[in-house]
């Protein structure tokens, strides 16, 4: 199995990429269904979230309640620690159950924290979409309806952008048009698949 670890910060265009991977028949594991699926109603890990927050966090079909635990954690180091420590792992395993069902050429693994935890150890190369923190804002600010204050402390949760394309096997700039992501994501699936063909030649 070829891995490809897509990763960077918010705003930044990873879901778009991957879409374009997508369409080239590459599997994509998306680490925000990961992390919906480890909290679904029922689970584990969500009865555990309800004892430590309070029933506040369950809408009234017994769902999380994203937006309130966003409340309990915006700016509370602590519990952000708290929440990450009981979440990350169940997340990387349900990706590593994930990648191991996967059967195409080589696969993406979309994750915004690919490097800020142990995820990269899932993956054989680091692929990092970029674009100006401006342009990130502005972005995220569009498509979530952010306020500035939050968009820049979900920043401060990532690696700043020098050291994340510091760590980047490959490049991918989203600082233009879509049809330029487009180019670009064409050149690297031709590029993965011979790295994956080595790859699999190397284990037989």
């Amino acid at each position: 199995m070829f891995v490809i670890g897509l990763t960077g910060g918010i705003g930044s265009g990873k879901s778009a990429a991957a879409e374009y991977f997508k369409r080239l028949g590459i599997d994509i594991i998306d680490a925000d269904i990961a992390a919906r699926k480890v909290v679904e109603k029922g689970s584990p890990a969500l009865t555990k979230i309800v004892e430590h927050f309070g029933v506040e966090t369950l809408n009234s079909d017994n769902t999380l309640n994203r937006a309130f635990l966003r409340t309990q954690v915006f700016n509370n180091p602590q519990e952000r620690l708290w929440l990450e420590t009981l979440l990350h792992p169940l997340i990387r395993v349900w990706m590593q159950q994930a990648l191991s069902n996967t059967t195409g050429p080589y696969t993406i693994l979309e994750t915004p924290l690919l490097l800020e935890t142990d995820q990269h150890l899932l993956v054989d190369r680091v692929l990092v979409i970029d674009a100006p923190e401006e342009l990130q804002m502005t972005r995220a600010s569009n498509r979530d309806n952010n306020i500035e204050e939050q968009i820049r402390a979900i920043m401060k949760t990532q690696l700043p952008r020098e050291e994340r394309l510091d760590k980047a096997d490959d490049i991918l700039d989203n600082s233009g048009s879509l049809d330029h992501i487009e180019r670009q994501v064409t050149e690297l699936h031709h590029k993965y698949l011979t790295l994956a063909a080595q790859k699999k030649g190397a284990g037989t």
